[in-house]
């Protein structure tokens, strides 16, 4: 036969916690992981991104430039030609390095973790409150794309 709350012992409880906060902890770490493949991907098209700026610095330098500058050379003296090629090609390497830059900024970082384990900290604190079931973590969105 179940026991009501009230006849439930000390140590039944005790389990119980425990048991709920491990759920709690387990559901924090998969948050995290979930948070994290997020950013990593960010920064793993930012790096290809920076090595492609690189990889197209490369090949232009080498091969286009010498093309062009003999091309600007028919009007210019050959020196004013290669300058303008070589500044040309560095300013096309700086664009993708602007854009590799601005994707790294937009990482959202472990925002949700932070402030779940935030939450866990205030309820940790002995201040004579209980907390709720919202305030365990008991119903938590799942992580969408965009890392909102």
């Amino acid at each position: 036969m179940p026991q009501t709350p009230e006849e439930e012992s000390l140590g039944s409880l005790v389990a119980q916690a425990s048991d709920h906060i491990s759920t709690l902890v387990r559901s924090e770490i998969e948050l995290a992981k979930a948070e994290f493949r997020f950013d990593a991907k960010r920064v793993g098209t930012a790096g290809g991104l920076f090595a492609a700026a690189a990889f197209m610095a490369h090949l232009c330098l080498i091969l286009a430039s010498f093309t062009i500058a003999y091309a600007l050379a028919q009007w210019l003296p050959n020196w004013a030609a290669f300058l303008i090629v070589t500044v040309f090609y560095l300013l096309v390497a700086g664009l993708l390095v602007f854009v590799g830059v601005r994707r790294l900024k937009g990482l959202a970082g472990m925002k949700r973790t932070a402030r779940s384990i935030k939450g866990l900290k205030e309820i940790a604190t002995p201040d004579g409150d209980r907390p709720t079931a919202g305030e365990l973590g008991a119903h938590r969105e799942p992580v969408s794309r965009d890392g909102t």
